[in-house]
C-alpha cells in the first residue's frame, strides 16, 4: 500500500466495519471497475498511516499523528469512505465534527481523494454529517474553508458571514 505501511508491516485490514447509507451515493454509475464498491462507516478504527496518505495525495500538511488520533477520539461524529476491491480496502474520504452536544457543532478534515472526486462522494459526505447533526438537534453548524472550496460548501447551504468576519483565532507567536 504506501511507504509507511510497508515500513511497519501492516497486514491489509479485513476487520469489518459498520457500513452506513450515505444520501444521494450513487457511485455504481461512475464505477470502472465492477469488483470495486465503495461504502462509509462510522467506526474510529482508522490506520492513520492510512489517513496521512489520503491527506497527502490532496497537498494537505502533514500533522503529528499523535494529535490527529487524540482529535479523532475527540471528535463527535467520523465519517469515513471506503473503496473494497476483493478483501482489501482503501481509505478514500473522511471527515468529522466536533461539537457541544447542545447547540453547536464545526464540520473539519472533510477529505476526498482525488482519484474519487467528482462523483458525489463529498456532498454525500456532507448532506449525512449535516443530517445526522441536526438529528441531534444542533443547528448551528460551522466549518472552515479553503478559499479553492467555498463554492463547493455554499451549494451545500453554507454561507460566509454576511455581517463580515466574526471568527477571532489566536495563534502562538
Amino acid at each position: 500500500m504506501g511507504f509507511w505501511k510497508n515500513l511497519f508491516n501492516h497486514p491489509e485490514s479485513t476487520s469489518p466495519v459498520t457500513e452506513i447509507k450515505l444520501l444521494e451515493l450513487d457511485h455504481r454509475d461512475h464505477q470502472e471497475d465492477p469488483t470495486s464498491r465503495i461504502y462509509a462507516s462510522l467506526d474510529r478504527e482508522i490506520d492513520l498511516y492510512e489517513l496521512e496518505e489520503l491527506c497527502d495525495a490532496v497537498g494537505w500538511a502533514r500533522r503529528p499523528l499523535r494529535k490527529v488520533r487524540k482529535a479523532i477520539q475527540h471528535s463527535f461524529m467520523v465519517v469515513t469512505l471506503w473503496e473494497q476491491r476483493g478483501n482489501q480496502r482503501r481509505l478514500i474520504g473522511f471527515s468529522r465534527a466536533t461539537s457541544d452536544h447542545a447547540f453547536n457543532a464545526t464540520i473539519w478534515d472533510v477529505v476526498v481523494h482525488p482519484d474519487f472526486q467528482g462523483r458525489g462522494l463529498g456532498k454525500s459526505l456532507m448532506q449525512y454529517m449535516i443530517k445526522s447533526l441536526r438529528n441531534e438537534d444542533i443547528s448551528n453548524i460551522t466549518l472552515f474553508a479553503d478559499p479553492h472550496v467555498v463554492g463547493f460548501y455554499r451549494q451545500m447551504g453554507f454561507m460566509v458571514d454576511p455581517e463580515g468576519i466574526k471568527g477571532m483565532f489566536w495563534y502562538p507567536s
